[in-house]
């Protein structure tokens, strides 16, 4: 058995996201024929979406195998990693769609975002209080 099965499980889910994210920058880049840097602003584009995934997911799955690591209800962990892919679908969505602009998605994303973070780290310090 898995040591964490939840976050492992999220954790692979969330790595073909990237994986899918990344082959977006790479298919901008041989369109504009462009190897290094944001020469056109569809390759801006992609490679924000691709970075802003990389910023929140590490952090995000972190608390969420500290938490499954203290014992937090199961149903909690699948809720908020279910509701963090969704929001980073949401965002990646929104800022592919708006080119970068504001949008629905890449705003409730983003909160939606924060939000599975704020209820991570509360539940870890909730868990770990009494023996700190």
């Amino acid at each position: 058995m898995p040591l964490l099965p939840i976050t492992a499980t999220y954790g692979a889910l969330l790595g073909f996201l990237l994986l899918y994210l990344a082959y977006g920058v790479i298919q901008q880049r041989q369109h504009h024929k462009s190897g290094l840097g944001h020469a056109h602003p569809d390759i801006l584009i992609s490679g924000r979406i691709h970075a802003n995934a990389t910023e929140y997911i590490p952090i995000t799955l972190i608390l969420l195998g500290l938490a499954e690591l203290n014992g937090a209800p199961n149903m909690l962990l699948h809720g908020i990693g279910f509701t963090f892919i969704m929001a980073r679908l949401m965002h990646a969505w929104g800022f592919k769609k708006s080119k970068g602009a504001t949008h629905f998605g890449r705003y409730w994303g983003m909160v939606i975002t924060f939000m599975c973070i704020l209820v991570l780290a509360l539940t870890n310090l909730t868990l770990s209080w009494a023996y700190i």
